[in-house]
């Protein structure tokens, strides 16, 4: 049966006292609570070593937001996945559209960024999705079947083990629409057909997870169904009180 996990990507948002105060709150919150799920917290990179530490003691795991596609070198700015690794991250988000998008990040960039994290033994968090227009066209499947298989054939098994898969619909980012749970449901179960043409076994464990304008009121109804394990909440990872909540839903 697969566990429930619930990650906020917090953007480039917070500062160092927000942090702090949110780690302490989050925790007393979740030790206080029967909480079955898994929590992952994702913040801006500045805040990964405060926030590992924080969490240290708990089992609420610490994600970067993006990873460079190199090891190492002249690339300014750039964060490695060595680097996550020495901050104790367990995770990275790669492949949001946001990323793909404002920075333009392609498929092949997503699959080298997914080749640096099974190096360092860091989970990928790998976002798919569609804009309006190719919902509107038809193409949702396709688009999401794509970005999914663009990272799927170019690994093994056993490289992708670890692998969590979330769908977030482009249209639904920070716009305070959401996909319906049938919405939702259907692609969720269209992502994991495309994962069985892998593997079946390791189909039927991957971590598929929702994403776009995730709220404790859409969260319970989002994560009943049965392709759903959890969501990559945005906004509402902001606020502790109703990140905890959707903790709770799951």
């Amino acid at each position: 049966m697969r566990r429930k996990l619930v990650a906020g990507n917090w953007k480039m948002n917070g500062n160092t006292e927000f942090a702090a105060e949110f780690a302490q709150d989050l925790k007393a919150k979740l030790d206080a609570a029967e909480v079955t799920c898994d929590v992952m917290i994702a913040p801006s990179a500045p805040y990964l070593a405060l926030l590992a530490n924080a969490f240290s003691e708990s089992n609420i795991q610490v994600a970067a937001q993006n990873v460079a596609q190199f090891d190492k070198g002249a690339y300014t700015g750039e964060v490695s996945a060595s680097m996550l690794s020495d901050l104790s991250c367990q995770a990275s988000l790669i492949g949001h559209s946001e990323r793909r998008t404002l920075f333009g990040e392609t498929d092949e960039v997503v699959a080298a960024q997914v080749s640096q994290l099974v190096e360092q033994g860091i989970t990928p968090v790998l976002c798919v999705g569609e804009t309006l227009e190719e919902r509107e066209a038809g193409n949702a499947e396709q688009i999401v079947e794509n970005q999914l298989k663009a990272v799927l054939e170019r690994f093994s098994v056993d490289q992708l083990k670890n692998l969590v898969v979330a769908y977030e619909p482009v249209w639904a980012i920070g716009t305070g629409l959401t996909a319906t749970p049938d919405q939702a449901q259907e692609m969720h179960a269209h992502l994991r057909s495309v994962a069985r043409e892998l593997d079946e076994q390791w189909a039927d464990s991957l971590t598929i997870l929702y994403g776009g304008s995730v709220n404790s009121k859409t969260a319970k109804e989002l994560f009943a169904q049965p392709d759903i394990d959890g969501g990559l909440v945005g906004g509402a990872s902001l606020k502790v009180d109703e990140f905890f909540e959707i903790c709770q839903s799951a």
